[in-house]
């Protein structure tokens, strides 16, 4: 059922822009790459690459598909945004989401397609665990929990 995805934040907003933070790596602003990255910057949720090129283009129809992978592959190589699958809830569609400070996990429930996030320092204890036992320090931890929401569990 495409189209599902609510999501509803339980995180901070990082200080610094992706704008500034690419303009302090010394990388080239153009229009269309300072469009998407406000646009990401301002995004109420997860966004597909689908939706931010829909959105880009009504603020200039030159941008294209092209531009928004290379955005987004820039973004993620630079470690400044997640690749979310949340749990195909939405199919096989991939999501993306600013990089926060503290990692979080996400909570989907898999009747109604609610996406909740939520900091909670078990990944920070996780973290702790994985450099412990086996010695590799996490860049970042991803959590997905499929689980049903309240509402969802009253009409079962």
């Amino acid at each position: 059922q495409p189209g599902r995805i609510k999501v509803e934040l339980m995180t901070t907003r990082p200080v610094s822009t992706l704008l500034e933070v690419l303009d302090e790596r010394g990388f080239r602003m153009t229009r269309q790459r300072r469009i998407l990255l406000e646009l990401l910057e301002n995004a109420s949720g997860h966004v597909n690459a689908k939706d931010l090129l829909r959105l880009a283009q009504q603020r200039d129809p030159s941008i294209n598909r092209a531009t928004v992978y290379r955005t987004l592959s820039l973004l993620k190589g630079e470690g400044l945004i997640d690749e979310l699958d949340l749990l195909h809830l939405d199919g096989e569609e991939h999501f993306y989401e600013r990089r926060r400070p503290q990692d979080h996990l996400h909570i989907g429930c898999v009747g109604c397609g609610r996406i909740l996030e939520m900091e909670t320092n078990l990944v920070d204890r996780l973290n702790t665990e994985v450099q412990v036992t086996t010695g590799f320090r996490p860049d970042s931890i991803r959590v997905e929990v499929r689980a049903l929401c309240p509402e969802c569990q009253k009409r079962q």
